[in-house]
């Protein structure tokens, strides 16, 4: 254990010098890292409870996620039988099922059709047997499609994942830094945003399902005599324009482009009028279908639509061939820019509601930071005078090692870029103690060697290689902790958790090669005859 080659006792001080590296940007403000090379700009970001900000909790409507779930059912029934040519009537969604009645000719084939549209569950789910519809006969032709329990909860767990994704690019956008955002329990999403104080704009953003579509104004009726009810088809609708006054819009429900072929969105200004307005791009899908339907309707108006409300309603004056275009509406230069952020991030899937909201004041994350380093200084204060007084030049190397050890913690969790709360705070502290208690450990074996009559030497190396399997397994068990911690835990445990983990990992490190390294020269330059321990 005390013989190094050159090679290897210089990859071990490479890699705790590149380690410890790391951590120096935390030391600088952020307009000074700047200017350093992308590789050396990595820090670590101080967490909600340190530098104050908002905390929401959103829940996914599920009332919704089950609607669509059936909206989609019955799309289904619609497409299959008419493809196979199967009349039908009364399709409809009833409760939690959709039905459809045929004719007692058809019902055979009409039931194998419907059959094939329930699918296994993936997952765990699917091997026990669970699909995603339940088709039933309930005699005299009428077929029940019934949306099992199991089903809903897959779809709102998808629904979840996808909604982390679209929220998490919204807040990008914001320019926010390193924001917290993760799923808690079955229908909730946690969003912690460090540094923002004023959680308005963010509950704005969030609060908006942002479904974009792009579909004709239905001029055959008049918006008052389809509010009274008259001459309205069942293929048209009446939407409310977004601006005040509000206007209505008899709109057409065909979709000819939706917000999922839109590529990019920008706010700038209208060169003639100087107002703010958006300009957009479609993918090639997106550009195919636009063109097609602008010169199909020139002359005609057009409605951009967002969640359900007219934004806008132009008249096609000539065909849109580029897949480009621009979107004017009275807007501010503000809602101009919450558009574009909204339109580049895409629809969520189902509307988000925020039932808790809290916000953390800097002066308490500041409070919060000062008795973090209260604790810190005095244990590793009391850490070093104990390991000074009980092993004297020994504890000289081991206090060497817990101040690499410490320094290497911060460089990971800075090239991590992760984020630091007060539980990580204390998962430093607890990491000093934990690796003391290694040192400890080699430091009592090499006493019990010298108690047994080994030389000085001798009892250094049996120190070091007998203590091996210890202190693995003890750090090994702690380790497995910290992974338990982190897989079950959310928010302030998981960033205990992570802090104790990177410490663990970097302690084995630091107690068998540095510790090793460092009393390994101590030994060839000395070549001591008795341990001062």
């Amino acid at each position: 254990m005390l013989y190094f080659t050159r090679w290897k006792a210089l990859a071990i001080i490479l890699t705790a010098l590149i380690v410890c590296l790391f951590a120096v940007p935390n030391f600088f403000s952020q307009e000074r890292v700047k200017n350093w090379p992308v590789w050396a700009q990595r820090h670590i970001v101080l967490g909600l409870d340190l530098q104050g900000g908002s905390y929401l909790l959103l829940e996914v409507d599920s009332n919704y996620v089950k609607k669509e779930k059936l909206d989609q059912v019955r799309d289904e029934i619609r497409r299959v039988l008419r493809d196979a040519k199967i009349g039908y009537t009364g399709l409809a969604v009833r409760g939690d099922a959709a039905e459809v009645r045929v004719k007692e000719s058809d019902q055979q084939a009409a039931l194998a059709k419907l059959r094939e549209l329930s699918q296994p569950l993936g997952g765990l789910l699917g091997s026990s047997g669970q699909r995603s519809l339940e088709v039933s006969d309930a005699g005299g032709g009428l077929f029940r499609l019934t949306v099992p329990q199991a089903a809903i909860t897959e779809r709102i767990r998808q629904t979840i994942e996808q909604s982390i994704q679209i929220v998490e690019r919204r807040i990008n956008e914001l320019g926010t830094v390193e924001p917290l955002i993760q799923r808690q329990g079955t229908d909730r999403i946690l969003v912690q945003v460090p540094g923002l104080q004023d959680p308005t704009d963010l509950k704005r953003i969030l609060g908006q399902t942002a479904k974009m579509e792009f579909r004709m104004v239905d001029s055959s009726v008049s918006p008052d005599q389809a509010q009274s009810g008259r001459g309205i088809s069942a293929d048209s609708e009446v939407l409310m324009s977004e601006q005040s006054p509000k206007v209505p819009y008899v709109i057409k429900r065909q979709v000819l482009v939706s917000g999922g072929d839109l590529t990019d969105a920008q706010p700038g200004f209208d060169q003639r009028t100087n107002e703010p307005i958006v300009n957009f791009k479609f993918n090639s899908s997106g550009s195919r279908k636009f063109a097609q339907a602008t010169s199909e309707n020139v002359g005609q108006p057009f409605a951009i639509v967002l969640d359900n409300k007219v934004i806008s309603a132009p008249v096609i004056r000539e065909p849109i061939t580029g897949g480009q275009g621009q979107i004017s509406g009275s807007f501010t230069v503000q809602a101009a820019n919450e558009l574009a952020l909204l339109m580049r991030a895409g629809a969520l899937p189902a509307p988000l509601t925020v039932i808790e909201e809290r916000t953390v004041g800097p002066g308490l994350g500041q409070d919060s930071i000062e008795k973090g380093k209260l604790a810190a200084y005095v244990g590793s204060i009391m850490v070093i005078a104990f390991m000074l007084l009980t092993y004297r030049l020994f504890g000289v190397f081991a206090n060497i090692a817990v101040a690499i050890n410490v320094a290497m913690i911060f460089g990971i969790l800075s090239l991590l870029n992760a984020t630091l709360t007060l539980p990580g705070i204390a998962g430093v502290v607890l990491t000093v103690g934990i690796a003391v208690d290694s040192n400890v450990l080699i430091y009592e074996r090499i006493r019990e060697e010298l108690r047994g009559g080994r030389n000085a030497i001798s009892a250094i190396d049996a120190g070091f290689r007998r203590a091996l399997a210890t202190i693995l397994d003890s750090n090994i068990t702690t380790f497995i902790a910290a992974a338990v911690l982190f897989y079950i835990g959310t928010g302030p445990v998981r960033g205990f958790a992570v802090t104790l983990g990177i410490g663990i990992i970097t302690t084995v490190f630091t107690a068998f090669t540095l510790t090793s390294l460092i009393v390994a020269g101590w030994v060839r330059w000395k070549r001591p005859k008795t341990v001062p321990i």
